[in-house]
């Protein structure tokens, strides 16, 4: 167990996991970088893809959550010696989250359009965001099979076949993107901003048929759905209600930004779709370390170990707060080049050169809160999560984007609100967790 908590066999676990992780903003970054650079329309196929970017992933967080849930009860099991209990447990909660995501695609297929008019979206840019949606729609189902199966992994302390999996996927939209956004001459038309989402569901699918193949081939763990339900399987849909309740915490957040950005112009909502996926991937590469904590703490918990939980915690602080200011630094080196992968327009350029300091400056705060999150999910009490989150969506992000956007900061409003946002989320967990485990 002391093992468990060395530097080594901590970024044994987090380098894997940091690059798998890396793999779903990849996926958004390809599409929102490949479509702001087509020559028809730009902007606002930008801008669709921002808002559909951020109603999809709203849809994947609030059921992907049942990769951490299976992850904790696996992870305390490994701890406790009591894996055989709970090995037909993913299939089922495989079963209950992919049924889950086809019910979502019959109900919002047919009002893609209604949706996005809730996010400001109108003209071309509705437009192109329900043909968007209505391709990337049935990517769901694959998503949350291949997260649920990460999280099986996670809580056997293997990030490596995530990652492998990952990886393949990353590179195969990549190349889809490419190909069917701009077409191959005499072989493929281009597709435009189709052409991103077939992109995304092909790599999607192919993640899943590698997920599952990775499963079956190097765990004993079975796909098999065998009934009756197992017996944490009461305490899998109480952890997933909880984070149910608090990722639609989270995306209310994000949906307020999206829909104020949306309503200060084509622009902003270009500019904001580029600071927002920049964002998300500094987010997945600090959640390497969260995944680790995430795996490592369950563990530790299922072992009754608190002495070897806090010094987990104090190592991956200081990981944590490291890494964030290397991506900080990294964007301040490339500040402009990188505003310029995304797209040329001077208008949206300029608006999003106004706000990219704050999403860099905010880095080391959200590896705190990004790491404590992570291990929150480890030890299985996510009704602390939800509460955290809750309070500081309500209570701190919406009064402030309020208050600053009265006074007219548009974008500044937005990510002022996100900074202080995080800082309610992290703190407090922080206090808590050292609550519970501290040896006085």
């Amino acid at each position: 167990m002391d093992q468990s908590i060395s530097l080594k066999h901590i970024n044994t676990l987090a380098v894997p996991a940091i690059i798998a992780g890396i793999s779903e903003p990849i996926l958004s970054i390809t599409d929102t970088a490949i479509i702001g650079n087509v020559n028809i329309n730009p902007t606002e196929a930008l801008a669709a893809v921002g808002i559909v970017g951020t109603f999809i992933s709203m849809l994947i967080w609030v059921l992907g959550q049942s990769r951490s849930a299976i992850s904790a009860i696996i992870s305390r099991s490994v701890g406790a010696n009591t894996l055989d209990e709970v090995k037909n447990l993913p299939a089922q909660a495989i079963f209950i989250i992919t049924s889950l995501s086809l019910v979502i695609i019959l109900i919002t297929y047919p009002l893609a359009e209604s949706i996005f008019k809730l996010y400001n979206a109108s003209g071309l840019i509705l437009d192109y965001a329900g043909d968007y949606y209505r391709i990337r729609v049935f990517g769901f189902p694959f998503t949350l099979f291949t997260f649920a199966i990460f999280g099986a992994f996670r809580g056997l302390q293997n990030t490596y076949y995530p990652m492998v999996i990952a990886i393949i996927g990353a590179v195969a939209n990549i190349i889809l993107d490419f190909a069917l956004v701009y077409g191959i001459q005499d072989f493929i038309p281009a597709l435009h901003i189709k052409g991103a989402a077939y992109a995304s569901v092909i790599a999607q699918l192919i993640m899943a048929m590698l997920s599952g193949y990775y499963l079956y081939k190097k765990t004993d763990i079975p796909l098999k759905l065998t009934l009756p339900f197992n017996k944490e399987i009461k305490n899998f849909l109480l952890m997933i209600l909880n984070l149910f309740i608090r990722t639609l915490a989270l995306n209310t957040a994000l949906y307020f930004a999206s829909s104020y950005a949306t309503g200060y112009g084509k622009n902003y909502i270009a500019a904001y779709t580029i600071a927002i996926n920049i964002w998300f991937l500094g987010a997945f590469l600090i959640d390497g370390f969260a995944s680790a904590g995430n795996i490592l703490s369950g563990k530790l918990f299922g072992a009754n170990r608190p002495d070897l939980l806090i010094k987990l915690s104090n190592k991956l602080i200081v990981l944590g707060i490291i890494t964030g200011v290397i991506l900080a630094g990294i964007g301040w080196l490339f500040y402009e080049p990188i505003g310029r992968i995304f797209t040329k327009q001077p208008e949206v350029l300029e608006a999003f050169y106004n706000v990219f300091w704050i999403v860099l400056a905010m880095q080391p705060l959200c590896a705190l809160a990004f790491i404590f999150d992570g291990m929150f999910k480890g030890l299985g009490k996510m009704k602390y999560l939800r509460n955290v989150l809750l309070a500081s969506t309500f209570l701190v992000f919406i009064p402030t984007l309020l208050l600053f956007d009265y006074y007219d900061y548009k974008l500044y409003a937005i990510f002022i609100a996100f900074t202080l946002w995080m800082a309610a989320r992290g703190i407090p967990l922080i206090i808590k967790f050292r609550q519970l485990f501290l040896v006085h």
